[in-house]
This record gives C-alpha cells, sequence and structure tokens, in this order.
C-alpha cells in the first residue's frame, strides 16, 4: 500500500458489527494493482452523520451492511437499478458529492446459484426478511425459482417480501424441510448468536444444498452442520468475494482477474 498521503483515495464501510474482511480484500486489491486507495470499516454511532461525512469530505464509496440496508436509502440522491428493484443499498459511489447506491449483493447471490448448479426447480427455504434477504429473493426469482418459503418471525416483514416475489411466508421453519436451505439472518454470526445453527439438523439432513450468507465466521453452526451431513455448501465467504468485486470495480473502474479475487478473498480470511 502507498504511504498516505493527500491525494489517496478513501473508501469506507458501514455496519453494525464490522469485520476486517472487506477492509483486507479490497486493500490487498488497492496493493497488487498499484492503485493510491485506502480502506477503512467504521460502526458508525449516527448514520445521517455518516452519510454526511462520505459526501462532504469526500469520500468515494461507501459499502453498507447491517443493519442500514433499507435505511440509508433516505439519505442517498440517486438509486441505480440494482437498488432500486429491491428497496436494498450494499454500495455507495460518491461522484463529486452527488451519493449514487447500488446493490452488488443480488449479483454475485445469482452467480453462485448457477456456478453450483443449484436447480431452479428446488424447494427453497430462505431464513430472513432484512435487505440482505431481498437481494437473495431477487436471485432466486430472476433465476426461475418458484417453491420458495420466506421464513421470518417479524409479521411484517415477512410475508412483505414473500408477497413481493410470489413465495411463500412462514412465520416458523419448525418441521419445514426444502432442496435448498438459505440463511439471511444473523444466526450464527460472530457474537452473541454465534453458536446457533440457523436450520434444524433435520432440515439440513432432508436438503440437497445449504447455503449460509453470514461470512463471519466463515464456518458457521450451519455450514458446520451441512459438512458433517455431506451436504454441498454455499458459504457467506463466497458471496462477501463476489458483492466485494463488483464494489471494487465501481470505486476505481477497475475489473481484478479472476486469480486476484481469489487471493484477495483468501488474504481477507487469513
Amino acid at each position: 500500500m502507498p504511504i498516505l498521503n493527500k491525494d489517496m483515495v478513501l473508501c469506507i464501510s458501514l455496519a453494525a458489527r464490522p469485520s476486517n474482511i472487506g477492509t483486507r480484500f479490497h486493500n490487498y486489491l488497492y496493493e497488487k494493482l498499484g492503485l493510491n486507495y485506502v480502506y477503512k470499516a467504521f460502526a458508525p454511532a449516527d448514520l445521517g452523520q455518516a452519510i454526511a461525512g462520505v459526501r462532504g469530505l469526500p469520500i468515494r464509496g461507501c459499502a453498507v451492511s447491517m443493519p442500514y440496508k433499507e435505511e440509508v436509502i433516505a439519505l442517498v440522491d440517486r438509486m441505480d437499478p440494482s437498488a432500486l428493484a429491491i428497496d436494498s443499498v450494499n454500495t455507495i459511489v460518491n461522484d463529486d458529492g452527488v451519493l449514487t447506491a447500488y446493490n452488488t449483493d443480488c449479483l454475485a447471490v445469482a452467480r453462485l446459484l448457477a456456478e453450483h448448479g443449484v436447480p431452479a426447480e428446488s424447494s427453497v427455504l430462505l431464513r430472513g426478511s432484512g435487505g440482505m434477504a431481498k437481494a437473495v429473493a431477487a436471485a432466486l426469482r430472476d433465476a426461475g425459482f418458484r417453491q420458495v418459503t420466506v421464513v421470518a418471525r417479524n409479521s411484517e416483514t415477512g410475508p412483505a417480501l414473500a408477497e413481493r416475489y410470489g413465495f411463500t411466508w412462514a412465520a416458523d421453519g419448525a418441521g419445514l424441510t426444502a432442496d435448498l436451505l438459505i440463511n439471511v439472518t444473523p444466526l450464527g454470526m460472530a457474537g452473541a448468536d454465534e453458536q446457533v445453527q440457523s436450520f434444524s439438523d433435520e432440515a439440513v439432513a432432508a436438503a440437497a444444498t445449504v447455503f449460509d450468507v453470514v461470512a463471519l465466521p466463515a464456518e458457521t453452526p450451519l455450514i458446520r452442520a451441512a459438512r458433517a451431513a455431506g451436504k454441498p455448501v454455499i458459504t457467506g465467504a463466497e458471496v462477501i468475494a463476489g458483492q466485494a468485486e463488483e464494489q471494487f470495480v465501481l470505486y476505481t473502474g477497475v475489473r481484478p482477474s479472476p486469480e486476484l479475487v481469489r487471493e484477495a478473498s483468501g488474504f481477507s480470511r487469513a
């Protein structure tokens, strides 16, 4: 990484529980590609003030994570179709004080479902109804998945998400099984819920593929249970690398090679 200097471009991330994954991913690529950029993660005390800082400093790019993906919509100037289609933001780009919101999560999820060969005819249990769940639901719909049940305790956001994409809703996943399990909640994430398995052992045993969007830790209780049962898995590490690659392109205008993306993803978890 270049020595800090007045011309260095700053990119940041905002999350309630930030990790070093994005920081290491982006900074690794900046160094390898010789870009005069630096990336830093923050847990904002006030989201509005943080976004005002993005606009006023100016900060070139801002990644947005839970729980700010919907709240931040009111604070930007423009919504790219990728974010507008699902009312959820994970990326902000600052062009001379004009903030445009994007969502690169949906693209990453769609790509992973295709790369892992998950049939669109599969039945799906999608646990969660927040901003990331919207991105996953949109990716499922656009890929032709129709037998999807949204499992969410929230009696407002759960049914609304299911209705928006033509899916069904269940408040409790107890006793439910499907070919594809997808966790899009904080269950299993480092912190208070780190030891919580988001789907039961019975559901894992009945599944053909298990997908956990949680990226930290890399091996969540759900992923460990799926591996123990011999099930193919899609991990949060894969999601975060895919969406971060698209963010990197938006911030810098440079598309890193697949090899560099793999290296950066590995470095981000070392």
